[in-house]
């Protein structure tokens, strides 16, 4: 049965990989595509071959053909929208952050219990192979016991020694206030938090940040550097940042046993290469380029998940979970306090 998708959003994230995924994605049709902007709507649906461009939101949730929405609008209104979606009866696909605040993404999951539809989180690096790899060696103790983790994932231009704002439609990243406090915090190291308890399968208990922003003359971060300590006491060294034109986004686990090291895995890409040195597992692999695969799997596991009526990979529970690390990171860089993290009860 072929799943038809709604794009919540016509933004350049939408643009470039979630209408393309979903073109290519078995048994998914993009039927809608939701803009303030009618003409932005229309084009963006010319250009995506959905079947209509929509202004408003309730005009797009009237449609029947459209059974899910994924929700790729400025991070403040993604509670709004979820909202909106959740009691027309559609399911919901959130892109990260879920939220900017951890009342808000508490209340994007009961919204969607509530009048029974799923709700799943964009966390693409879950399915790079890779990733799943280290999952399983982790999982299985093929790497003994876990002592650290390090994880990065940077971007930037050169020439650019100082951070060039976003302007326009994209202005609202610059705004305290609608990225809820922080900026590559959000954008980036967001999916490394979630990576970190997707290979680990444990919650994170404390974090503790050093950035150059969160202070009155700069209200929001381009570098940050975090570390996280898990439920069993592993620690875990995140690293994100927007003025890091040759950075290197590595992903390594370190046991008593053994290493895993995903070099280059840490992007929106399916790329890279991974390398195991264990007492029992010693491999090496390197992936081909596909730079909508990730999106591609996201979206087939979402539908996959609806069909066999079970959560998606990456679960609203899982989105409340990285959202209260989220501000509990944005806490500690603020206050300079190793922060304990509080865990919502769904």
């Amino acid at each position: 049965m072929v799943l038809g998708w709604a794009i919540i959003g016509a933004g350049m994230h939408p643009h470039q990989k979630l209408a393309p995924a979903i073109g290519i994605t078995p048994d998914a049709e993009l039927i809608a595509v939701l803009s303030r902007d009618q003409g932005r709507a229309d084009a963006f649906a010319e250009t995506h071959g959905a079947l209509a461009g929509y202004s408003k939101m309730d005009d797009l949730l009237a449609d029947s053909r459209i059974d899910a929405v994924f929700v790729a609008s400025p991070n403040a209104s993604h509670l709004g929208h979820t909202t909106q979606a959740a009691k027309a009866g559609k399911h919901v696909l959130s892109e990260k952050p879920m939220a900017t605040s951890v009342d808000d993404a508490l209340a994007m999951v009961q919204v969607c219990q509530a009048n029974g539809v799923k709700l799943g989180l964009g966390f693409e690096l879950r399915f790079h192979p890779a990733h799943l790899l280290a999952r399983d060696l982790v999982s299985q103790g093929k790497l003994g016991r876990i002592r650290l983790l390090q994880a990065h994932w940077g971007r930037g231009e050169r020439g650019e020694p100082e951070h060039q704002p976003r302007s326009g439609l994209r202005s609202w990243w610059e705004n305290p206030t609608t990225m809820g406090g922080g900026s590559v915090i959000m954008g980036l190291g967001v999916h490394v938090f979630d990576l970190v308890r997707y290979v680990m399968g444990q919650e994170i208990t404390e974090a503790l940040a050093m950035t150059d922003g969160q202070t009155d003359s700069q209200p929001l971060e381009h570098i940050a550097s975090m570390s996280l300590r898990l439920v069993d006491g592993t620690i875990a060294n995140v690293s994100c940042g927007r003025m890091l034109p040759d950075t290197l986004n590595n992903f390594t686990v370190y046991g008593t046993d053994g290493r895993f090291t995903g070099t280059a895995t840490v992007w929106e890409a399916r790329m890279g290469a991974v390398e195991v040195v264990s007492e029992t597992v010693n491999q090496t692999e390197s992936f081909e380029y596909d730079y909508l695969a990730n999106f591609v799997a996201e979206l087939s596991d979402f539908h996959a998940a609806l069909n066999e009526d079970r959560e998606p990979t990456a679960t609203g529970t899982d989105g409340l979970r990285s959202t209260e690390i989220n501000s509990a990171v944005i806490e500690s860089a603020k206050t300079g306090r190793t922060i304990k993290i509080e865990h919502r009860t769904v």
